[in-house]
Formats: C-alpha cells, structure tokens, sequence
C-alpha cells in the first residue's frame, strides 16, 4: 500500500463540509476555522502513546498526569515501551498508583510489543485506518476510541469518526436539533456526507457539544 500522509489540507475541508451539510457548515462558520494540529507533524512511539492512554482511562488530567510522571520517574525514562517498563516490578508500579487492570494493560502491551505485534510509525504510514485499529485492539484496555483519537490527533487521518463518542452524538445533536441522541449507527450514516473529512466535521461537533453545555474547557481526549 502506498504511504498516506500525515494530516490534511483544513481549508479544503472546512470549504467541503461547508457546501455539504447547510447545518454543519452554519455552525463552523460562527466557530471560524480550526487550524490544522501541529501533533500531525511530530514522530511519536505508539506503543508510549497506548501507554499513556491506559494510564489516563476513567481518571481527571490532573490525577493520571500525577500518576504517569511517578512511572516515569520509577522506570527512569520519558518513554514508555517494554525495555523500560520491564524495569520495574508490579509491586512498584502499583505503588505509583497504577490499578490493577491497567497493570496488566501495560504488561500485555509491552508484551506484544515484544513479539513486533504492534506496528511502528513507519509501518503506519502503509495501512490503512482499519488495518491500524484491527492490529491494536486486540492489546488489553485498548477500544476502538482509543485507537481513533491516535488516528485523528497524532496520525492526522482525515476521515474518521468515533461514532461511539458521547461528545460527538452529543454535537449532531445540537446541529440537527434533536430531541435525542443519535444511536452511534445512525450517526455513521449521517456522516455519510462528512467524507472524505469526518475527522475535521468531529473537531467541530465536539467544541458545537462544548458550547452547548458552556463547558468551562474542552474535553480532553485520550490523546491530547
């Protein structure tokens, strides 16, 4: 497969979305242009990054950055992969705070890390958006939510949508009017006419779901 690059052009998609969905594109024009993530362009380990997106899972910023830094400082290193995680016993990544079903998270992924099961950057570059999410949920603690925030905010891949996110079905809700939620397979559908840039219709929905709520900060997601 060829390689697909990293991020994509924002003002074609603002301009595309914009012609294709009235409703949407009302909304993103009194929001203004959401610049392209300059993530998109920086290398990044993906086994570090499912690291820390174990280590985030059901906790505040605050508690699981406190949480990482103490791993960090217990394995003596920045970087999370199976080298320096296997440095430090259970019993002492428990007592940074690490709980026990992410325990055996970090254990599984730097296992499968071990036997090359999880695929570099480089050979990212040469799959596809499913090929990606197949090789990495099979890794414990690791959804498809997780798998698409790495797609859209450090891959920069410009047509997907987490269908699942409440903060999304949230936002299609406000645009549409809705009474309810859309249910995430109706939601597919709807984005239908999002593509090829549903990631960039995403980054709108969430801060159009913000607004709605006068969230005092946006959401933070497993990548940020």
């Amino acid at each position: 497969m060829a390689r697909i690059a990293r991020g994509f052009d924002t003002e074609a998609a603002f301009d595309h979305l914009a012609r294709r969905d009235r409703k949407l594109g009302a909304w993103m024009r009194r929001m203004g242009p959401i610049p392209a993530d300059p993530r998109w362009r920086k290398p990044f380990d993906p086994v570090d990054a499912l690291a820390r997106a174990i280590l985030y899972q059901q906790l505040s910023g605050k508690a699981a950055a406190t949480i990482v830094s103490r791993v960090e400082a217990a394995i003596q290193n920045d970087r999370f992969h199976c080298d320096t995680l296997a440095r430090c016993d259970d019993a002492t990544l428990r007592a940074c705070g690490v709980s026990g079903n992410k325990l055996l998270a970090l254990r599984d992924l730097a296992l499968r890390e071990s036997r090359g099961e999880i695929p570099d950057l480089r050979q990212m570059a040469g799959m596809d958006n499913d090929a990606i999410v197949a090789a990495l949920v099979p890794v414990r603690g690791i959804g498809r939510w997780t798998v698409e925030m790495m797609l859209m905010f450090r891959l920069g891949r410009p047509d997907v949508l987490p269908a699942d996110d409440l903060g999304i079905r949230k936002g299609a809700q406000v645009v549409d009017r809705l009474d309810e939620m859309l249910k995430p397979r109706e939601l597919v559908e709807r984005g239908e006419k999002w593509g090829p840039y549903r990631t960039y219709a995403s980054l709108y929905l969430w801060r159009i779901a913000d607004a709605d709520t006068k969230a005092a900060a946006p959401t933070k997601r497993s990548q940020d």
